[in-house]
């Protein structure tokens, strides 16, 4: 194990920046996002989230596809350039981090999606530990250990140390490069932290979320339940939910007239709004009680059918800040599940 005092943190973040792009969270307005480290950026690694997740820099809310040029009757096709350059995302917490693995069975999976495969391939994660989890927090419900996240290097901030562990290839690649500005260390502060706050996951009110229910009955009979219209009869239809969680996957693809030429780009969609998959008869779900229960269906039940019982959640707990009816997915899973919400 290695670490740095975090009154020189600057020196980590300029050797990494030296030989890769470097992300990590950042202050702009009253967010804190994930964004290009500078000298003069407002780095909040004491933040335990962004606003929206690290999911972003594999999936950005929007992404150049193609562009199309005309020369008479001759058109040219130009794909738009992929990720090419190693990039390091800092700071990513334990539930951003278990995230990429479910997006990967989307993207990766036959056909893969090369420009998400391009991002991943160059994209180095320097995950953190936790060492403040929220009242919101429940990812322990999917097996995530907040003190030890995933990733190719895992951090945590004990008081005034960074303490650093390489966890995969590419981890150790990245040691490497900046071992210079990095000292040995043993690992008994970071252990006595992870001990201290497994003791606090354990109180949290969330603690003991059980989704047994959507894992033991059948799809047909929770797809059927009454209770989705009492659910959704307050839901907005905003999209705030799927637009911070780290695992939703919907988009749009749309083409735009620059006046010289058309670009194709894909953008971030959600499954709440109305003109969700519209084709030329109209949309397919045509109530919001329909959109609600599809979007909980899918992170509940489908696709843990599909995935040896994954559920598309991470327990972050960012709907549960957003919503603003309240409508997230602990309620959905409480109410459903035959507990008090």
């Amino acid at each position: 194990m290695l670490k740095i005092a975090m009154s020189e943190i600057s020196r980590l973040f300029d050797a990494i920046q030296a030989v890769d792009e470097l992300y990590l969270p950042v202050e702009k307005g009253n967010e804190v996002e994930f964004g290009p480290y500078s000298a003069d950026a407002k780095v909040r690694l004491d933040a335990l989230q962004t606003v929206k997740s690290a999911k972003d820099m594999f999936f950005p809310f929007q992404e150049d596809l193609m562009k199309f040029h005309m020369d008479g009757k001759k058109i040219s096709v130009e794909a738009a350039a992929k990720k090419d350059k190693d990039f390091v995302v800092f700071g990513v917490r334990a539930c951003d981090a278990r995230s990429f693995s479910i997006l990967d069975k989307v993207f990766l999976a036959d056909p893969v999606d090369t420009y998400y495969q391009a991002r991943r391939e160059h994209g180095i994660v320097v995950s953190m530990a936790c060492h403040r989890p929220e009242e919101t927090c429940f990812c322990s419900t999917f097996g995530i250990d907040a003190t030890k996240p995933e990733g190719d290097v895992v951090t945590w901030i004990v008081e005034d140390t960074l303490y650093w562990e390489a966890q995969t290839e590419k981890g150790e690649g990245l040691t490497k490069k900046v071992e210079a500005v990095l000292a040995e260390s043993d690992s008994k502060a970071v252990e006595a932290q992870q001990a201290a706050v497994k003791e606090i996951l354990k109180k949290l009110p969330l603690a003991d979320l059980d989704l047994s229910y959507f894992t033991s009955h059948p799809e047909l009979e929770i797809f059927k339940r009454e209770e989705w219209k009492e659910l959704s009869s307050h839901c907005l239809g905003c999209g705030t939910c799927t637009f911070v969680c780290p695992t939703c996957q919907c988009y749009d693809v749309r083409d735009y007239d620059t006046g010289h030429g058309i670009e194709r780009y894909r953008c971030w969609d959600s499954c709440m709004y109305r003109d969700f998959t519209m084709m030329a008869h109209g949309t397919n779900r045509k109530s919001q009680v329909e959109r609600f229960r599809q979007r909980f269906m899918h992170k509940l039940v489908y696709n843990p059918l599909r995935n040896d019982g994954e559920f598309s959640c991470v327990g972050c707990g960012r709907c549960l800040k957003k919503c603003p009816n309240s409508l997230n997915i602990v309620k959905v899973a409480k109410t459903l599940g035959g507990t008090q919400a």
